[in-house]
């Protein structure tokens, strides 16, 4: 059941398939963001596009199946739908080969997708959606319509355009980044990386953000609004594996920041369901909300 069938959010982006050595699951970061957003009873919508293919057809059918709306994932005559090769190492983490060149490198603009994102709660990108130039100039357009802008930041190398990372925090809103992604970012302005507090600073005054949501893995995660901040500590879970779980954190913070909740509301929400989300196999394994809301009250513990 969704919580307000007139508010929505739109998710813009890769929708690929994940090849992994187990079996073939469908993925891409903003899908993921969409997949568990849509578990959370948040209204979802998304931009992408997918092959005139098997491949496509496929992950068209099963989007549906989730009850996900695929009225604006376009459908490529000459390019395929997208795919990653993805292995994992010893600490479960995954790397990624992602296939270039593909559908969703050419997302077009269209005059429905600027009211689709106007009249929209928020708009969640990343920066691999904009490696091409053509998806790159439909996000930069939709960016002028979108009142208000999720940067998450998900650094794919060697999809890594400094220049293209700068353009993009100038026109977010909130950006959520890993520790790692913090360091890179301070690297970009040849900036001594010297703690959270003062990296965060610096991003927010140079770019004008207001908030900045940093994910630490086991160490937990921190929220800046402004000149104020908060620390949360890390679900306790068995991995499963990684896949997903910032992408999951996001959709768990998104689902209640659109509702105005407190700080506090928003990130045990966020870092319950990250956790959750590792504890399972995959991005987008099956679950009810129940299910999630049984593991957040029992699991969940915080330091603020």
């Amino acid at each position: 059941m969704k919580n307000n069938k007139n508010s929505y959010v739109v998710c813009f982006g890769e929708i690929l398939w994940d090849i992994f050595p187990s079996g073939t699951k469908a993925g891409g970061a903003p899908f993921n963001v969409a997949y568990n957003l849509n578990k959370m009873g948040t209204e979802v919508k998304m931009i992408s596009k997918v092959g005139n293919d098997i491949l496509g057809n496929d992950l068209l059918n099963q989007i549906k199946n989730w009850d996900i709306s695929t009225d604006f994932i376009q459908i490529d005559d000459e390019k395929s739908t997208g795919t990653v090769i993805a292995n994992f190492d010893e600490h479960g983490e995954a790397h990624y080969d992602i296939v270039t060149d593909v559908a969703w490198d050419h997302i077009e603009i269209s005059e429905d997708q600027k009211d689709l994102v106007k009249n929209s709660e928020a708009f969640v990108f990343g920066s691999l959606s904009a490696r091409d130039p053509k998806s790159r100039k439909t996000l930069l357009s939709l960016l002028d319509t979108a009142k208000l802008k999720i940067f998450d930041v998900n650094f794919r190398p060697p999809f890594i355009d400094v220049e293209l990372i700068k353009q993009l925090l100038h026109k977010a809103d909130i950006v959520k980044m890993n520790k790692a992604e913090m360091r890179q970012i301070m690297q970009f302005f040849s900036e001594e990386y010297k703690s959270e507090d003062e990296s965060a600073a610096f991003i927010q005054n140079h770019f004008n953000i207001y908030e900045i949501v940093l994910t630490k893995g086991s160490k937990g995660a921190r929220y800046f609004i402004g000149d104020r901040n908060y620390g949360f500590s890390a679900v306790p879970i068995e991995i499963a594996d990684t896949v997903g779980s910032g992408d999951s954190f996001l959709a768990g913070f998104l689902s209640k920041r659109i509702e105005g909740k407190s700080p506090e509301e928003i990130m045990k929400q966020a870092v319950s369901l990250g956790a959750f989300i590792t504890s399972k196999s995959g991005a987008c394994p099956d679950y009810t909300y129940e299910e999630f809301k049984i593991f957040r009250e029992k699991h969940y513990s915080q330091t603020i």
